[in-house]
Parts: structure tokens; sequence; C-alpha cells
């Protein structure tokens, strides 16, 4: 060899030199013969220098990665005893080679073992082990060469082709065929042998034990001599933080869930017994660290083996496991906040993942806690029935919640339970298949969207909702033979109804279940009662998309919209209520058709002459009908015919869209066809019940139409009419009035007074000091009232009520001025002073109704002071509060139009007691200082009185009386008054 370049090896040397041993060592790459030199030189140990073996030894390793099948079967023998010779050479030197002298040796074997094992080389470990027994250095160099060979079979980082990626496996194969227990068999005996006296050797033979155990029997391994001697090594300070890993990579070992969560318990049991799971802070952290990761490979494989049992349905092992993972809790969140950052981050992916689980464990929880049991009465559903119902309900907040922290989580929990429900629902219990549809059901509040879109945006979530969509709507499970299957089934395909605009090729199913057996037809009252509902809805969302079926849905439920009279004695499939919504989807089949107007007034003349016609029979036979309890039926029957037709009517939005579909002369028909049932003497209240709703919806849809019919239906209305009926009548005509204003005039001007009078009448009734009902109907029937005149004057018709007649006009007022003071209801109050308001607004000027001034000084000013300072005003109340922002609006007006007008020099004298309220003395004094300020008076305050200087005041000589003492504010600052009355006044009380 170039004894001149070899110097270049040397770190020292200069760059020339070193730059000629790196041309020297291409030149012995690129030579035939050159690696059998540097093989001379390593067996007859020729050379001291630790660089130029390692340069001998980088020769051979390249000849055997690149030019090893180019040498002859003589050459490749050569190497082999080279090796062995150099390894038998290292028991007998005095010194052990320098570290990377050996560790360049392992990769070396290693090479050679990956070339020769499997053709020329069987018994390499057996020929290694025989020449190294029990030597120190010759089981230093055998666990090197170990750890150089499971780099080359399965080290990750490095990348191999696919070629070298079989070849490792049919070498590990064969490995554990041929010799692996072998190997392991020294393992033992070397950790055996050394153990207490060889630290190092010993951590050597762990991190092999470690290194190997991801990929051979793991029961040559985790059993219980090996167990032992692991877990006693992690007692010794030198041992323990290899033991750690060697057991971290055991327990990361793939098993049998049930099997690792013994072993992970086993060793726990040891290691909590060994005082390992109190961990100090002042502990070796290095050794803290590697148990840190140890306790994390534990949590995790237990946490794996929970989610393949859950996955596998063993829930009593799963519950097993789950306790296992809990009782290392504890530990986990020592770790976690020890106060060194290694420690507590090789913990956190047991934090994650536990985090993980338990989220799927609530999750799983709830869904099993939504489940029906065997006892739940679905036909006769009583209290039980109705905790269970708002447990649910609970139930879902917990959904809701663990959806805002895990979406992802939650939607494939569910679409995992129920694609397995669902691909069996004929054989699983009615609510195991209940519960899978109810959770895609509540999916729908868990993970909200805008508009109901939740078949667009994330096509994850989109995708996963369709495809559990298509399954319940193709899987046949609405013929499931259980109610609350039945109906869970078309609450869900209604709440997600946006599905058939993706994929409408489903319509006709779904279509075809609600109208069939399934659905309307279905043995279950309440089945029925809520389909027809949901029906509705269905086919209003669908809105175009339902035009290819509109005539075949028209005859299928034609026999449903029968009015059914009550002498036939037939029990029809829906009650009048359910066919309300028949009605109503009938009207919006016919409305949002493509048809043309004729074709659509046709439709709907076939739908309400048929209810005309019956009407008008059984309104004879009302009138001829001699038992009450046999009117009663036949007034029902008929309010049911007149409730179909308006319900019909809801299809339209106003008369506009009537008169597109042409429909206007079939609803007047129907009008003129009803208002003669008014002048029934019989069953008054439930006749004019359902034509006042009728009426209401023509006012929308025929608008100025129906306004010939109004004059007689009201005069009709208010004959007979009690409390109810005139609470019922009066929002029929402040819809009128409010739209069509002015048009109406001469009309409101003919009926005020007998609207009104009939409305005094009731009210003056007399009726029991006890008698609730009575006293609430007065109630309502006066807020009617008010809001009758609200109504009148908001829409600019304060006229109707001057014509009226001066004694007519001032005990409309005076009603108002009492309804603001005397009557303790807040809703009432406040309606009393936006109706004074407004009178102010438009009668203050010069063109109001004479004496209205007067009026406003005498009765609507001091009302509102009186309305505040009466003992029921309490401003703890909203409502009350909502009055009292009324009575400062309506002060703004009177000091607005004051200031307009000319000065006034009357006297305005307020007779207060304010010795009973505590908040009288804050409303007034702020009340009545705005109101001075505003009509340019001027306020200060020195204490400890509170004086008030008018100047210029519109209002001149507005006077307080104290009724205790009779004295006036300034009288009482001289005299003095012990009543809390004057000294209320005082700034410091």
């Amino acid at each position: 060899m170039d004894e001149q370049a070899l110097l270049g090896l040397n770190p020292n040397a200069d760059a020339d030199f070193r730059q000629r041993a790196l041309a020297y060592f291409e030149q012995l790459k690129i030579s035939q013969d050159a690696w059998q030199v540097c093989a001379e030189a390593l067996a007859q140990s020729i050379y001291s220098d630790d660089h130029i073996k390692f340069f001998c030894f980088q020769v051979l390793e390249h000849q055997i990665k690149f030019k090893y099948s180019e040498l002859t079967e003589v050459q490749q023998q050569l190497i082999r005893e080279t090796l062995i010779t150099w390894l038998q050479a290292q028991m007998l030197n005095p010194q052990p080679e320098k570290t990377f002298i050996r560790n360049k040796a392992a990769q070396v074997f290693a090479l050679l073992f990956v070339t020769e094992y499997l053709t020329k080389w069987p018994k390499f470990f057996f020929d290694i082990l025989s020449v190294v027994d029990l030597n120190p250095r010759g089981v230093d160099m055998y666990l090197r060469i170990l750890m150089a060979v499971d780099a080359e079979l399965v080290d990750r980082d490095v990348v191999h082709t696919s070629e070298e990626a079989r070849r490792n496996t049919l070498l590990k194969d064969t490995m554990r065929e041929q010799c692996i227990p072998s190997l392991v068999e020294s393992w033992y005996q070397i950790l055996q042998n050394y153990q207490y006296n060889n630290s190092e050797l010993t951590c050597q033979c762990l991190e092999v034990v470690g290194a190997y155990v991801s990929w051979i029997d793991l029961s040559l391994i985790a059993n219980e001599r090996f167990i032992n001697m692991l877990l006693g090594h992690m007692s010794v300070e030198v041992l323990r933080e290899e033991a750690c890993d060697c057991l971290f990579e055991i327990v990361n070992k793939g098993m049998d869930p049930i099997d690792k969560t013994k072993l992970v318990e086993s060793l726990c049991q040891v290691l909590q017994s060994a005082g390992l799971f109190s961990i100090d802070q002042e502990d070796d952290v290095d050794f803290l660290a590697r148990f840190s990761k140890l306790v994390n490979g534990m949590g995790q494989a237990l946490i794996a083996s929970w989610t393949k049992l859950i996955k596998n349905g063993d829930m009593k092992s799963a519950q097993d496991t789950l306790q296992a993972i809990e009782a290392k809790v504890s530990l986990m969140l020592q770790l976690l906040i020890h106060e060194d950052d290694d420690i507590s981050s090789n913990i956190i992916g047991f934090c994650y993942d536990y985090l993980h689980i338990l989220k799927q464990a609530i999750m799983l929880a709830v869904m099993k806690k939504l489940t029906y049991d065997e006892e739940y009465n679905f036909e006769n559903e009583g209290e039980d029935e109705a905790m269970f119902v708002e447990y649910r309900k609970q139930l879902k907040l917990l959904l809701d919640r663990l959806a805002q922290v895990s979406p992802e989580l939650l939607l494939a929990s569910v679409r995992r339970v129920f694609n397995t429900t669902l691909q069996n629902w004929q054989t699983t219990r009615f609510m195991e298949v209940e519960v899978a549809i109810r959770l895609l059901y509540m999916l729908a509040e868990a993970l909200p969207v805008s508009h109901g879109a939740h078949f667009s945006g994330d096509v994850t979530k989109a995708t996963a909702l369709q495809d559990m969509m298509r399954t319940l709507v193709t899987s046949g499970v609405s013929a499931y033979q259980h109610t609350s299957v039945t109906l869970e089934f078309f609450e869900t395909v209604v709440r997600y109804e946006k599905f058939f605009a993706v994929e409408p090729q489903h319509i006709p199913t779904v279509l075809m279940a609600f109208l069939d057996h399934r659905g309307l037809r279905h043995t279950s009252p309440k089945v029925r009662s809520r389909t027809a509902y949901l029906f509705s809805r269905f086919v209003k969302s669908l809105n175009k998309q339902m035009n290819p079926f509109i005539e075949d849905v028209l005859n299928r439920i034609q026999d449903l919209l029968e009015l059914s009279p009550p002498e036939n004695g037939y029990q029809a499939l829906l009650s009048s209520d359910d066919q309300l919504f028949i009605y109503e989807t009938a009207g919006v089949l016919i409305v949002n058709s493509e048809y043309s107007a004729e074709r659509k007034q046709a439709l709907m003349r076939n739908l309400l002459t048929p209810l005309m016609e019956k009407f008008k029979v059984l309104l004879e036979k009302l009138m001829m009908a001699q038992d009450e309890d046999r009117q009663m039926a036949l007034a029902d029957c008929l309010n049911h015919a007149v409730g179909f037709a308006s319900r019909t009517s809801k299809a339209f939005s106003n008369k506009q869209t009537v008169k597109q579909c042409g429909c206007s002369e079939v609803y007047l028909d129907c009008l003129q066809t009803f208002l003669p049932a008014l002048s029934c003497p019989l069953q008054k209240e439930v006749l004019r019940s359902g034509v006042r709703t009728f009426l209401h919806r023509m006012i929308i849809c025929l608008e100025e139409e129906v306004l010939p019919f109004i004059p007689s239906a009201s005069e009709h209305m208010l004959k007979d009419c009690e409390a109810k009926d005139l609470q019922e009548f009066i929002p029929l005509i402040n819809q009128i009035t409010a739209k069509f204003k002015t048009q109406v005039s001469p009309f409101l001007q003919q009926m005020f007074m007998p609207l009104l009078h009939a409305i005094f009448e009731v009210l003056l009734l007399p009726a029991e000091e006890n008698d609730q009902s009575a006293a609430l109907e007065k109630q309502m029937l006066r807020r009617s009232y008010f809001a009758f005149l609200q109504t009148v004057t908001g829409s600019g018709m304060s006229e109707v009520i001057a014509n009226q007649g001066a004694e007519n006009v001032e005990r409309v007022l005076f009603t108002v001025i009492q309804g603001a003071v005397d009557y303790p209801d807040p809703i009432a109050q406040k309606t009393c002073f936006i109706i004074l308001s407004k009178l102010v607004e438009l009668w203050g000027g010069k063109d109001g109704p004479v004496g209205f001034a007067d009026f406003v000084y005498k009765h609507i000013v001091p009302a509102c002071f009186l309305a505040p300072l009466k003992q029921t005003f309490d401003l703890a109340d909203a409502q009350t509060v909502l009055v009292c922002i009324t009575v400062f609006f309506s002060f703004t007006l009177i000091a607005m139009w004051q200031t307009e007008g000319k000065k006034n020099n009357g006297h305005i004298v307020l007779m207060v007691d304010l010795s009973y309220k505590e908040n009288t003395l804050f409303f007034l004094n702020g009340v009545l200082i705005w109101l001075l300020l505003t009509c340019c008076g001027t306020v200060f305050c020195s204490s400890p009185m509170l004086k008030i200087k008018l100047e210029n005041c519109r209002f001149e000589n507005l006077t307080l009386i104290c009724i205790t003492c009779e004295l006036t504010l300034s009288e009482s600052e001289q005299t003095g008054c012990s009543s809390l009355g004057c000294s209320g006044f005082s700034c410091d009380r």
C-alpha cells in the first residue's frame, strides 16, 4: 500500500496529504485486487493506526456493496475468512478497537450477511456465536453486528428499492425460521451473565432486544423469564433507561388486543409495586424522560386495543381496557405537568389519544343511552315516557357540545353505527334501528350549516351525509314494522330535504312511502297524524321538483280530502287537524305547478267545490237540527270545511299570485258560500270563528275584492256577541283598517260606535269577584279595544273618531285615560299612551277638535304623572319599563306641541301623595326637571333642597302640593313639613 498516501488519513494531516489519500481511495475502489491488500492488512493486523484500519474496512465495504458479484468463489470465501479472523483477533488483543472501527466492522459484517445469508452463509450467526462465545469483546461485536443487520433490514430512514424490500422480507422470514430462537436465547444468556458486572454490554443487549422485538415472535420475549428480568433492570440505575426503551418496544408490538391489555397491565402492576408510579420532581430527568415515553407507549397501546375491541363489538373486554386506561390518567397527568419539557412532551401522545377516546366513549355512551328500552310504551305514553323524552333532549345537547369539539369524530362515529345497523336492519331490534336513524337526524343540528346546505361546502361531510341519506332511502328501512322507526325515517328525510336536489331520482321512492301504508295510511293514528304534517313540509320544500308527480299525488290523496259528515259513522284515516295539512299540500302542488292558469283554476275548483257543496247541505241540516250534540257535531264539520278552504289559500302570498293562477273567482265563490253561516242562530261561536279565519286569509289573497262582503259580515258578527267573540273580531277589523286605510273610512265610521257599544256592554257586565276566567277575558278584551284605537290612529284615520260627535269622542278619550292610569296592565297602559301621543300629534294643531288643548292640560299631562305614581307601577317589571319610556315619549310630543302654541296661563295642580312609593322621588323629579327644561325652564339644585325656578316657562304657575300638609313646595320650604312628601324633595334623600 502507498504509505505516503495513507499519511493523509490522519485528521491532523495537511490538505495536500488528505487530497492524496482521497485519490488513493478512489484508485483502490476501481482496482481489481486492491481489496485483497486491505483484507490481508486486517487479518494479519499489519497496521496499528486506527484510521488505516478504518480505511481498509471502507475498501472492503465498497467491494461487498458494489462489486461482490464479480468475485470468484475463492475470493468471496477469502472475505468471509478475513472477517472471522479479524473477529477472533479482537478477543486476543490487549486493547479493544476504537468504537468507530467496531461500528464500521459491524456494518461490513451486516452487508456480507445481506449478500450471502440466503445462499452461501446460512450459518452466519452460528459461526459468529461459536467464535465470540461469552467473551465480553466478542459479545460486544456480536451485538453491534445484530444492530447493523437490523438497520439494513428494517431501518425506515433508509430508502430501499422494491427489490431490496422483497429481499429484506425474505431474509427476516428465513431468520425467523432458522435462527431467531437461538439468537433470543443468546440474548437471555448475555443479560443473565452481564446484568450485574457489565452494564455497558447489558444495555447494548437490551437495545438489540428492543430493536428486534418489532419483527420477531413476541412470545419469545414477552414471557415470564424475560419480562421478570427486564422489570428487575428497572430497579438498577445504570440499566433502567435501556430497560424502559426495551419495554416500550415490547408494548408497541402488534398483538391481540386482549393479550396486549393483559401484558400492559401485568407490567404496570410490577412497576407500580416498585414505586415507579410516584413521580418526584427531583428524580433523574433522563430516566423519567424514558419512563414517560414508556408510559406513553403503554397508554397508546391500551387505547389501540380499546379501539379494536369496540370495532369487534367486544364491549365487555373494551370496558375492562377502558378501566385500565383510566387507571393511568393520574400518572399521565403527573408526567404532563413535570417541569422538564422532555418528560412532559413524551406523554403528549397518550394525552391526545386519551382525549380522543374520551370523546369516543362519551359518544358511544350517548348513543347507547339514546336507545329506547323494551318497556317504553309508544301507544300510551305516560310520565315515565315523558321523562325519557326530556332525558333524550339533554343527551342531544351533550352530543351538540361534542360536535363543537370534534365534528369529524362525531360524523365518523355516527356513520359507522348507521351503516352497520342499516346493513342488517331486518334482523336488528327496533330500538337500535331507530337510534341509528335518530343519530343521522341529530347530525343536522350538531353540524349546523346555513339554510340546511348539508350537501355542499365541506366535501368530507357532504359526502358522508349524502351516502347515509342514500342508504336510508334505498335500504327499505321505511317498511320496518315499528312506529318509532317509521316516524324517524320520515322526520329524517324531511330534515334533509336538500338531499333530493342533489339526487332527485329518490323522490318517487320517498313519495310512495309517504302515501302508502308506511305513512298516511299507516295502522297507527300517531304515525298518520305526524306524517300528514311532514308530507306537507316535504312537498313545499321540493317545490318545482314535484312537477312530474303532481297529478299522481293529487289522485292518491283524493280519499284523504273527503269531508266526513258526523252521521255516516265512518272513522276517517285522518283527523280534521291532519286534513288541514293535506289540503295545504294540495294547494301548494296546484299553485307551484307549471300548469296553465286555466288548468290551475280547474284543479283548485275540483278541490274546493266538494267542500262548498257539502257546506250548503250541512248548513241546512244544522238549521233544522234539534239535538244540541248533533248541532255541535254539524257546526264542527262546517267549521272544518271553512278551515280546509282557508288552508288551501296558504299556497298564495298575495293577490297577484291568486290572479296569476286564475283562482280569485273560486275563492269568491267560497266566500259567498260560507258567509250565510254567520246568520245561523245556532252554534254561533264555532261558525263565526271559522268564517273569521277565512276572511283573514281572503283579505290577503283577494284584497279589495273582499270589501263588499265586510259590512254584512261585521254586522252579523256583532250581534249577540260575548267577550271572546269581540276579542277575536277586533283583529279582523284591525287587519282591514291597516291594509285599506281610507278605503274603509266610511265603513269604520258607520260601525265604530256599534263596535264600542258592544265592547262597553260586555266590559260592564258584572262578574263574581273570584272569577279569574271572566277577569282575564275582560282584560284581554280591553287590550283588544285599545289595540283597535291604536290601529285607527296609527293608520292616519283619527277623523273616524273625531266624526263620532263630541260626547262620544270625549267618552273614548276618557276610556284611554282610564286605561293609561287606572288599570294595572302594563301592556294596555303602553298602548294607551301611544294612542294619546298620536292624538296629540294629530290634533294638537289649530285643526284639532275644539277643547282638545284643555283636555291635554287637564287629563293627558296629569295622566303622565299619575300613572307612574300608582302603587302598582313596578319599575322592576320589563313591561312597566316600556310604559315608562312611552310616557317620556308622550312628554316630548306635548312639549314640542306646546312650544309651537301660545303661552298657557292656567294652573296645573297635581295632588300627589309622595309618601307611599319609593321610586316616586326618582320618577317625579326626573320627569319634571326634564319636562321643564324641554319647555325652556331653568332648573338648578342647591343643598339640601331641590329648588325649581321657572323662567319663561310655557307651564306658568305649575304647582306641586303635598296632600299630607297641603302646602306647596315653596311653602313647605318655609314652614317645614315632616312628611316624607315634602322632605322627599331633599337632594340628600
